[in-house]
């Protein structure tokens, strides 16, 4: 149960403003020492911890624009309204989003003559407390943002609230502020504990319900204490509009569920989603596995000038719904083998949530049990896929061939009702389609028969781009498949000669009836390369085409550094002082991989940390020939030279060029694969 958002009057506020100096007066009088440089009072001690204040029961979830703007111009009092506006007109306060929350840059330079804050009055003219007026006039509730140090963030280092806690805290309830995002920044190396459970004592002697999100980064383990103070806590560093930057979010947050319930969360940072960085399918996996987390969906979009499918990844209630379950349980990690993640999170129904998430560049056949999920033995299941918002009966089988970067969100019961429903599908195919243009290549398929009943007039069709070829070589449909029986189809896909390198669409299409003749179908898009095969002799890699490439910020560079924003703005690769001419510059974490057809046998290259992150950054190198680990480093850092590496890659379709962060988080780890060539 969520508090019903706050419409409070000026006239109102100016009775609690009154009621505020007087118990603050009070404080004084009783002799509390008062913080250097601020007429602050500390209040008396807790017996309560934060997460029992009756706020954030479920996962916040809202709106906040850093992840859009940043500190632009185009963050002002109008973008605030009008996402205010779209969430009543898109439907997205019916799904559950309450919060439009500003983010740095909404203050003035400077306190006023009173030490108060103010609002930048070019972005907010007509201050905070009337934004706040036009959010509570929609039915939403704001939040606004401080830094538990002497100067928020941004550049220019607006006020933070370091040493005027009460004062800040009386004035954020005075403006009707229902969510406080408290950031690290410029804290003075004061105890974090300490700095933090100094604003949780001043939001509580202010008598107004205010949701407290603190953001220390993950820096001094908050899951292990902080719900004693805030009701969320940030586990990990910023995140970013990039597949790199999400997916090691994503696993630094997965193995603390233990810390998570109601009023108390954790908080892998806000939504990506929209912002043009990922693909849909990307975005889908972020939204899926941010839910699974239990994490607050903090939308990080302008919403302005969002896509239909942006709205649609938002507006999936019944994604939502797994986020927002109210038992409060994050999910917790089954298995992660070769990156194809099963995670499963228990539900206050008894139902189970499972995502089935793919990790690689390419389909992946990834599988559990409804046992394993640790559901009751039942006759017959439930799964109902999230994303298709279809219902299916299964045995206990959980499977699906899960496209690269893809996430198969189920919601599985053990119920009664199961026979009502078709039987469920697994659709497979037997290895990562590969074509060169003009050769044919065979590709293998299954269909099987999950469910509790039989699937009947079962027919495969394999679809690919217009002008390829694509043909059966054996059957294609069966009369009947009983439970765990398949269907193998085996087909000569053929792409034209003059198709350019690079990823298309192929989709195995699935048709059958249940017992009750209804009708029944499941299709998995299997996404193609079409590659070149690399020329004989000795090539610089970055003149080649890649598969794919995934990087910690920003793209992936040819023959530069990595500038950790849009592609090209890198500087010539330097490490250790040598300047090198060809290579690539990336940003842990980060995977980059090369079609080689078996045809090669050499990689090599000088790598290391690039010199324009100063003495910051520590990376780890490896090659991968296919699935095999062909070289790699240790833990390297910025004041070391160039390290030579070189791994045999003889027979190998696929090489993959792979950093880490050397085991201490993505601060400043640019990456540079210098001088990298191939023998084939």
């Amino acid at each position: 149960m969520r508090h019903l958002p706050t419409r409070t009057t000026r006239t109102a506020r100016a009775a609690r403003r009154a009621a505020g100096a007087l118990a603050a007066g009070l404080l004084c009088a009783a002799g509390t020492a008062v913080p250097a440089g601020a007429a602050d009072s500390p209040a008396p001690h807790r017996a309560a911890p934060q997460s029992e204040n009756g706020l954030a029961l479920t996962p916040p979830m809202g709106f906040n624009n850093w992840n859009s703007t940043h500190c632009r111009a185009e963050f002002n009092e109008s973008m605030v309204k009008g996402i205010a506006d779209i969430f009543v007109e898109k439907g997205l306060k019916d799904a559950g989003y309450q919060y439009i929350n500003l983010d740095d840059c909404w203050a003035a330079p400077q306190r006023n003559a009173e030490g108060k804050l103010e609002a930048d009055p070019k972005r907010f003219p007509n201050g905070i407390e009337a934004v706040a007026d036009y959010v509570h006039s929609k039915g939403l509730k704001i939040g606004i943002y401080t830094s538990a140090g002497t100067r928020t963030c941004d550049s220019v280092g607006l006020p933070g609230a370091l040493g005027h806690e009460y004062s800040d805290a009386r004035q954020f309830a005075d403006w009707g502020i229902d969510y406080l995002k408290y950031d690290n920044c410029n804290n003075q190396g004061v105890d974090a504990r300490q700095r933090y459970r100094t604003m949780r004592d001043a939001l509580e002697a202010t008598g107004r319900p205010i949701v407290y999100s603190i953001c220390e980064w993950g820096q001094n383990k908050p899951w292990e204490w902080a719900g004693e103070v805030g009701n969320l806590w940030r586990t990990t560093g910023d995140i970013n509009d990039s597949w790199g930057s999400m997916l090691s979010i994503m696993k630094q947050n997965l193995p603390l569920a233990a810390a998570a319930g109601p009023g108390r969360w954790n908080d892998p940072d806000m939504l990506e989603v929209g912002n043009g960085g990922m693909t849909d399918t990307e975005y889908r996996t972020h939204f899926s596995m941010w839910s699974v987390m239990a994490a607050p969906l903090l939308i990080g979009s302008d919403l302005r000038g969002a896509s239909a499918e942006t709205y649609e990844i938002l507006s999936n209630r019944e994604v939502v719904a797994v986020d927002q379950d109210p038992l409060g349980k994050q999910g917790t990690v089954l298995s992660s083998t070769d990156g194809r993640w099963v995670v499963a999170k228990e539900m206050a129904d008894g139902s189970r949530a499972v995502a089935l998430f793919n990790e690689t560049d390419s389909a992946q056949h990834i599988a559990t049990t409804a046992a394993g999920a640790g559901l009751p033995k039942a006759d017959g299941y439930t799964v109902r896929d999230l994303w298709e918002h279809r219902t299916y009966n299964t045995a206990g089988a959980l499977a699906a061939t899960v496209p690269a970067h893809g996430t198969v969100l189920l919601r599985v019961a053990a119920d009664d009702g199961w026979a009502a429903y078709p039987p469920a599908v697994g659709l497979g195919i037997d290895s990562a389609p590969l074509l060169e243009a003009g050769r044919t290549t065979t590709l293998t398929t299954t269909v099987t028969d999950l469910g509790r009943t039989p699937a009947k007039a079962v027919t495969a069709r394999l679809d690919g781009p217009s002008g390829w070829r694509v043909e059966a070589v054996s059957p294609t449909g069966a009369p009947a498949l009983p439970t765990g029986r398949s269907l193998t189809t085996r087909w000569r896909v053929t792409a034209p000669a003059s198709t350019p390198a690079g990823a298309y669409g192929l989709t195995l299409d699935v048709r059958y009836r249940a017992p009750n003749g209804t009708r029944a179908r499941s299709a998995v898009p299997l996404g193609a390369h079409v590659v070149v095969a690399p020329p004989a002799g000795t090539s610089f890699l970055s003149d080649l085409p890649r598969l794919s490439a995934s990087n910690g910020w920003g793209p992936v560079e040819r023959d530069t550094s990595n500038g950790e924003s849009a592609a090209g703005d890198g500087n010539p690769m330097t490490i250790g002082g040598t300047v090198f001419a060809k290579g690539l510059g990336v940003h842990a974490h980060s995977s980059v991989e090369f079609y080689t057809g078996g045809a090669c046998s050499t990689v090599t290259a000088r790598v290391g940390v690039d010199d324009e992150k100063g003495a910051k950054g520590s990376v780890a190198f490896e090659i991968r020939a296919d699935d095999r680990a062909a070289a790699s480093t240790g833990v390297l850092t910025n004041a070391m030279p160039a390290q030579p590496i070189a791994a045999d890659v003889s027979g190998a379709r696929v090489v993959r060029l792979v950093v880490t962060d050397g085991g201490d988080g993505t601060d400043s780890d640019h990456a540079d694969w210098a001088d990298l060539r191939i023998t084939c």
